[in-house]
């Protein structure tokens, strides 16, 4: 398991016992767990937050008081407890974006055969908040909760795309010092998906996270002044060829999108017919 670019105990500003730094401390925690994590244990949580041993033992303590995490004492691990589960819950259930577009990445899901998902930035990676799948057999597990790298996928690259210059740059140059052998392919990618975006409207992503996976992505800007999402469809090679990409997922996505602008704003909307 890989451990996240996260910003070490002594890069923290204020003492141990600031309020607002040990409650950043308590997030970097939580955020260890990812969806392939049914437990942690204390050395695990170490290494992926660079918290130092004490202070890790110190806040998993106050959060399963809380209810944020549960131990196991059998094990002598963690997973997380219900008051996360409720917080996040909570979040995606209030969220209009995802209820506006289930059903639309539902019908593209289907139409494609591929997955269609969507996603916001969380440091230097995207996390999924909605993910929807077609009946086929062979499609990308991923789900609510699931992460994947900024720099090398159609739903990173198409975020990016969507910030201003001042962003991008700031994201860009966090990115290539995070992966300094990889930069020089990095930043070619997203001249590419600059390029296309101004072009077409979307971004596309061929065997740059996996080899055997190609995907599109776009972004997406709430007009009720939510974040930045992006969304993607992708799949396999042998579902989703580079000139289906090019000429019917990536049109259909750039439908779905004007679709959702639509009906957060009130519309009923159809464009995404005009694309099938």
């Amino acid at each position: 398991m890989r451990k996240r670019s996260k910003p070490t105990e002594s890069s923290a500003t204020g003492s141990s016992g600031n309020s607002a730094a040990s409650l950043t401390r308590g997030l970097d925690i939580l955020r260890a767990f990812t969806p392939d994590d049914a437990t942690l244990g204390n050395q695990e949580l170490i290494d992926r937050t660079g918290l130092a041993g004490a202070t890790v033992s110190r806040l998993t303590a106050t959060l399963v008081n809380l209810g944020y995490l549960h131990y196991d004492a059998v094990l002598g691990r963690y997973s997380i407890g219900a008051a996360t589960v409720a917080l996040g819950y909570s979040a995606l259930s209030s969220n209009p974006i995802i209820h506006i577009a289930r059903p639309l990445m539902q019908e593209l899901a289907d139409r494609t055969g591929a997955a269609v998902a969507l996603g916001a930035c969380d440091g230097l990676e995207m996390v999924y908040l909605a993910n929807c799948r077609s009946m086929s057999p062979v499609t990308l597990q991923l789900n609510v909760g699931s992460r994947v790298p900024m720099a090398r996928t159609a739903m990173g690259l198409a975020y990016l795309t969507g910030l201003d210059e001042e962003r991008r740059g700031a994201l860009v140059a966090a990115l290539k010092q995070a992966d300094a052998r990889r930069s020089e392919r990095f930043v070619t990618d997203l001249d590419q998906a600059l390029r296309d975006q101004a072009q077409f409207g979307f971004v596309t992503a061929f065997g740059s996270w996996h080899s055997y996976i190609n995907a599109v992505g776009v972004t997406f800007h709430p007009t009720d002044g939510s974040p930045a999402v992006a969304l993607t469809c992708g799949g396999i090679v042998d579902i989703l060829p580079e000139d289906r990409c090019r000429k019917v997922v990536g049109p259909r996505l750039v439908a779905l999108v004007e679709q959702m602008r639509e009906r957060l704003a009130g519309g009923e909307g159809s464009r995404i017919d005009k694309a099938r």
